[in-house]
């Protein structure tokens, strides 16, 4: 892939860093290729004042189709985890390291399946999410699976090995560290349905949401 095809979202990020003026500018964005076969950009939503965000991996199907994120199967799962750990998916502000959906071309026509964002990918959509987190500022964010923790932390990130615990993160545009929580995504939970170790893994995600709520006391 030729790099004049990821110039990088910073082209398209508007100096003005709120949740609107970024929302509006976001279906512009040329950062890197996936926007010639998505539907549409999905840029985060919730509360621009969110003492907790909450960043996945990218929009899915149904995501990308209709324009919002974490409205998918995956999204049933989080919804009962937050309310299991007693927040409100109100009060958090829900995005993706990568704004548009990456799938299989072989896939088109019907459902299309889901393909990992490649590094490029993540590194080119970064611009955006730093630009959230310069506009929401939240007291923690909490990374939902592997892409999201590389995308905020900067480096590759075990799951198993960092999850759960509180790690401080690059600075903001403000001069802050970014204070962001591990955890899996709960894409990865829906593939243990009907098996063993569902109850496990819930309760484990569930637990580190309860650890995200208790770190914002």
């Amino acid at each position: 892939m030729a790099d004049e095809e990821r110039p990088g979202a910073q082209l398209w990020v508007p100096d003005k860093h709120t949740v609107s003026a970024l929302r509006e500018a976001a279906p512009d964005c040329r950062g890197c290729e996936l926007w010639k076969n998505a539907t549409q950009v999905v840029f985060g939503v919730g509360s621009p004042r969110a003492r907790l965000m909450l960043v996945g991996e990218q929009p899915g199907d149904r995501e990308d189709r209709e324009g919002e994120p974490f409205i998918g199967p995956a999204a049933r799962v989080l919804d009962d985890a937050l309310d299991a750990a007693g927040i409100d998916r109100d009060d958090v502000y829900l995005t993706n390291a990568v704004k548009h959906f990456r799938f299989s071309p072989a896939s088109r026509g019907k459902r299309r399946i889901h393909e990992k964002p490649a590094v490029a990918h993540i590194e080119a959509c970064h611009p955006w999410l730093a630009a959230e987190l310069d506009a929401v500022t939240p007291r923690l964010v909490v990374a939902l699976g592997a892409t999201a923790a590389r995308s905020l932390l900067g480096r590759t990130v075990r799951i198993t090995a960092e999850r759960g615990h509180v790690i401080e993160g690059p600075a903001t545009h403000a001069g802050e560290p970014t204070r962001v929580l591990v955890t899996t995504h709960p894409s990865a939970l829906l593939r243990l349905k009907g098996h063993g170790g569902w109850d496990e893994a819930f309760d484990a995600f569930v637990a580190d949401l309860e650890a995200a709520r208790a770190h914002l006391g």
